[in-house]
Parts: structure tokens; sequence; C-alpha cells
């Protein structure tokens, strides 16, 4: 069996919004997180410009793949989470932007900040005080630092801890 290499996540946490916001109008649209269905996973292959294999994870029985999408709008997917609900914390495996929510051309900002704020509400709601706990790419460290209040754990390994958790939550959940 050979082992899997932990590359390390290297989203970049573009704005924190309280949903996601249109990058042309400035427009803010509410945003809900539901379960990935094995259909909504037909849409989110490498040729259409995904990153990642999600088909993969959604087979990891330990893990939990969610989507987020604006309201009213469940058929259009604007990022990915995976996650695996540990005895003390939440641990994010991946996550990512759809691929129109990247680079200089991207439709909507505050996606990752959305499902990251998503894990930690998660992991509250898991009975873990929404310690959540990811790899990070060397280089992206001081930027989880910065924007999601993230602690450097030591190596690669980033958390977030209750305070900085709440702080997520309150921004994107405050009315759930």
């Amino acid at each position: 069996m050979t082992k899997k290499k932990n590359i390390g996540l290297d989203f970049v946490v573009d704005k924190l919004t309280n949903s996601i916001e249109n990058i042309v109008t400035g427009d803010s649209f509410p945003t809900e997180i539901s379960v990935v269905t094995r259909e909504d996973l037909k849409l989110t292959t490498k040729k259409n410009g995904w990153v990642f294999n999600w088909l993969i994870e959604f087979k990891q029985p330990e893990r939990e793949v969610y989507k987020l999408t604006i309201v009213n709008n469940p058929n259009v997917i604007q990022g990915l989470l995976s996650v695996q609900v540990k005895s003390d914390h939440v641990y994010m495996h991946l996550i990512e932007s759809a691929p129109f929510n990247k680079g200089k051309t991207k439709m909507y900002a505050g996606v990752p900040g959305n499902l990251v704020a998503f894990a930690c509400k998660l992991s509250f709601q898991r009975g873990h005080e929404g310690n959540l706990a990811f790899i990070s790419k060397s280089e992206l460290i001081k930027h989880y630092e910065e924007t999601l209040g993230a602690l450097h754990f030591g190596g690669r390994l980033m958390i977030i801890e209750t305070q900085a958790a709440l702080k997520l939550i309150d921004r994107y959940f405050k009315n759930q």
C-alpha cells in the first residue's frame, strides 16, 4: 500500500465577506452549504477545470464533502470542502473554489473564507469548540495567520482555535 503524501493546502482567502460577493458589481449573495452528492461530482471534474479529484474524497468513508452554493441556485457549485471529524477537532483535508472563482477573472470573492467558517461551525456542532486543523503550504502560513487568525502549530500544521473560529462564524453565519 502506498502512503499518500500530504502536500498541504494552498487556498487563498481573497476577502472575508458576509456571504460571497460579485467581483464586478460588489453585490452580496447569501449562500448555503450542503452535503455533496455523487450527481454533484459529475460537474467537478478535472475536465471542467477543478484541480482535485473530488470523487476520491467523496469515496473516503471517514470524510465529509460539502458544497457551497448561492441560495436558490443549488446547481452551481461555488466551492467544495472535505473534512474529517476527529476526536477533539475537525481536520480540513481539501478546500477548492470553483474554477470560475479563481484568479484575476474570478466571479465571486469570499468562497474560501465561507468554507473555512463552515468547517469551524461544524466543529462547534460536533462538540469540538470550533477547533480546526489543516496542513498549509509553507509560503501561505503567514497568510492564514493574518486572514483567518490561524496559529502556526509547528511544521506546516495550522490550527484555528475557539476565538478565531467564533469571529469567522460570526462573519458568515451571524443569523444562523
